[in-house]
């Protein structure tokens, strides 16, 4: 009885012995192998989420750009009116001279070389747009490291077609000074510009009144920077020299007491293109449009 209960034992367990065929030993089931790439729709959904991702921080990127410039365009500003603030402090109270080179009364080549800038700037392949040369001469050079990047806006790449075409990359000045502040040289009778009648020049530093309300320099539109001799007069209602508005509508200003800032145009008459021939200058400003030229006349003199 426990032989025939040990074969039937033996039977169950060996198929061999249950009159089946062998089988072959079969593997256990292994995973499916791994994909070497992508497939297209997961590359489209990659590439979409990178699309978002990009749509999302370019902007940011684009702003914190334009931010880092304007905050470098008013530090440039400021070294500027330091370099005007030592000068004075060393030239007993005496503020540098600046000099209309275009306008007005012609002035001498020899005093010209005694400004605080001496180049004119055009739209023309003239010498004057690119050498630097006038920065060796400025009085104003020894306080300033000689530095040339000092003298232009970051934000300022402006050139005429005719200038792009002969390679340049940029002119070499976006700043100009007060027109009321400073020895205006020939311009100058009784203390007084000639060329804003009324109005006191200002040709030492004690003699301006309220030195943290009268700006010296500012970024000036590149379609009317020329001399370096901004001058819009006040009883006008007329834009001779337009402020530049690279920054978000915007233009850095220094003050005489030390201070800078950025201020932003209210008037959209104010706020030309950055490019050549922007609009025919001088403009005539209408009573509505006029807070950005009342504002820089309050704060480029005092009646007289």
């Amino acid at each position: 009885m426990k032989a025939a209960l040990a074969e039937s034992e033996m039977h169950r367990q060996d198929p061999t012995k249950q009159g089946g065929s062998p089988r072959a030993h079969r593997l256990p089931a292994s995973p499916r192998c791994s994909r070497s790439g992508f497939t297209l729709v997961e590359l489209l959904v990659v590439l979409g989420i990178i699309g978002v991702l990009a749509s999302l921080l370019l902007p940011a990127l684009a702003r914190a750009r334009a931010k880092a410039g304007a905050i470098a365009c008013l530090s440039q500003v400021r070294q500027l009116n330091l370099a005007l603030l030592l000068y004075a402090g060393d030239n007993n109270d005496r503020l540098v001279y600046n000099l209309g080179g275009v306008r007005g009364f012609r002035v001498a080549p020899e005093l010209m070389e005694l400004n605080w800038v001496n180049n004119v700037l055009s739209w023309e392949l003239d010498p004057d747009n690119t050498n630097l040369a006038f920065i060796a001469k400025s009085p104003l050079g020894p306080w300033l490291g000689q530095s040339t990047a000092v003298f232009v806006c970051p934000a300022d790449h402006v050139l005429s077609a005719i200038q792009r075409g002969a390679g340049w990359s940029r002119r070499v000045r976006s700043y100009s000074l007060n027109a009321m502040v400073g020895d205006a040289g020939p311009n100058v009778l009784a203390g007084q510009n000639v060329l804003n009648p009324g109005y006191r020049q200002f040709l030492r530093l004690g003699d301006v009144p309220q030195p943290a309300a009268t700006f010296s320099f500012l970024d000036e539109h590149p379609d009317s920077i020329t001399d370096g001799y901004f001058l819009n007069p006040g009883e006008e209602l007329e834009w001779q020299h337009l402020p530049a508005s690279y920054h978000e509508g915007a233009a850095s200003l220094a003050f005489l007491d030390g201070h800078s800032e950025r201020h932003v145009w209210r008037a959209p008459s104010t706020l030309r293109p950055p490019i050549p021939d922007a609009g025919p200058l001088p403009f005539t400003v209408s009573a509505e449009d006029a807070a950005d030229h009342r504002w820089l006349s309050e704060h480029a003199s005092i009646e007289d």
